[in-house]
C-alpha cells in the first residue's frame, strides 16, 4: 500500500503490542490489503480521521496479507476492517468503507471529544 503524504504508520505482528496494546492513547487499527479497491478508497478517509483526531487517537494500518496471524486473532473476515482499541482492548469495529464523519461518530463514545 503506497500512499503519498499519509500520517498513517504501517505496523505488523512484531510491533503490534507496543503500538496498540500498550499505547497510552486510543488506537484505530485499519486492516487493509494492497490489492483491495475499497482499502485504497478508505486510505484518504483514514488520513482525514488521523488529522481530525491527532490529540486523542492515533491511526495505524496493518497489511492483512502480511499479517494473517493478527487477522485470525482479531477475527478479520473482510477488508477493510477498522478496530478501535482503548487501554489495550478492542472497543468497537467498522467493517467496510465509511465516511470520515461516520468513522468519527462511531469512535466518539470510546475516545471522547474529537
Amino acid at each position: 500500500m503506497k500512499v503519498k503524504n499519509t500520517n498513517i504508520v504501517e505496523i505488523g505482528g512484531t510491533n503490534f503490542k507496543s503500538e496498540v496494546i500498550e499505547s497510552k492513547r486510543a488506537v484505530l487499527v485499519a486492516f487493509l490489503a494492497p490489492w483491495s479497491r475499497p482499502c485504497g478508497m478508505i486510505l484518504p478517509v483514514l488520513d482525514g480521521v488521523s488529522v481530525a483526531s491527532t490529540s486523542s487517537m492515533k491511526v495505524v494500518r496493518i497489511n492483512a496479507d502480511d499479517n494473517p496471524g493478527l487477522g485470525m486473532v482479531y477475527n478479520i473476515h473482510s477488508i477493510p476492517t477498522l478496530l478501535c482499541f482503548v487501554d489495550g482492548e478492542e472497543r468497537t469495529r467498522i467493517v467496510g468503507t465509511a465516511s470520515k464523519e461516520a468513522i468519527l461518530a462511531t469512535l466518539k463514545p470510546f475516545i471522547g471529544t474529537i
